[in-house]
This record gives C-alpha cells, structure tokens and sequence, in this order.
C-alpha cells in the first residue's frame, strides 16, 4: 500500500522531520490580516477534518511514561484510498499556498513501524529511510 503525506519546509518542533500541512492551516488561521473569504473557508476546510478524521490514539510505541523513556515520535499519512480526506486535503493546499504557504506531497510504501491506524490514516515511527 501506498501513503501519502503532506508537509511543509519547516522542521516540526522536537521532531527530525518536516511539519505536515494541518501546521501551515493553523498558522494560517493564526495570522491578523487574513480575508473574510480565506478565513470562512479555512475553518470550513478544517472543520471537515475535524468531523470527519479521527485524532490518533498513539503517536509512538512506549508504554513507558518513565525517565529515560526513548521517544519516536511518528508520522501522519494518509492511506491512499482516502479519497475523501485526500481530496479536502488537495482544498487546503490550494488555500495554503495562495496564502504564501509552500505544500509538499510526499508518497511512499515504507513508511515505517505502524503505531495507529484507521480506515484513511496511519501514524508511523519512521525508519531511517522514510522520506519525511
């Protein structure tokens, strides 16, 4: 199978791999001179996500909360055959990059050690050549 994952060129936080665009939608909402028209759509757009796309449940494989506790965090993807999700995410990236918010579409088949999934994303630690 195959997944796909949109980013942005910035590096996430605490993590060795760029932010996905869900990031580039906050800061966009964040931002004080944005337009009616971009604003009402955006929260359109990320309400749908909302409704329609569970929050994962893990973002790693520790069980352990401990000190010394190694932490991978993963990677959001998409699977391929979420076309609902894949197509409101090509609506976003439309909005993004009018909006000066550069998008890239990553695809891969090894994606890494799967610590969520559902029936349109899985979540991910990547292994050492995953592109991220």
């Amino acid at each position: 199978m195959s997944y796909v994952r949109f980013v942005r060129p910035n590096i996430a936080e605490g993590l060795h791999a760029r932010e996905g665009f869900f990031c580039a939608a906050y800061a966009l909402r964040n931002r004080t001179e944005i337009d009616p028209y971009t604003s009402e759509r955006l929260e359109e757009l990320l309400s749908w996500f909302r409704s329609n796309l569970a929050i994962p449940k893990a973002f790693d494989r520790s069980k352990s909360k401990g000190a010394g506790r190694k932490y991978t965090p993963g990677l959001s993807w998409f699977k391929e055959d979420a076309a609902a999700a894949i197509a409101r995410s090509f609506e976003l990236i439309e909005l993004l990059k009018e909006n000066g918010y550069p998008i890239e579409i990553i695809r891969a088949e090894r994606i890494g050690f799967i610590v969520y999934e559902d029936h349109q994303q899985v979540v991910a630690e990547p292994f050492s050549d995953t592109p991220i």
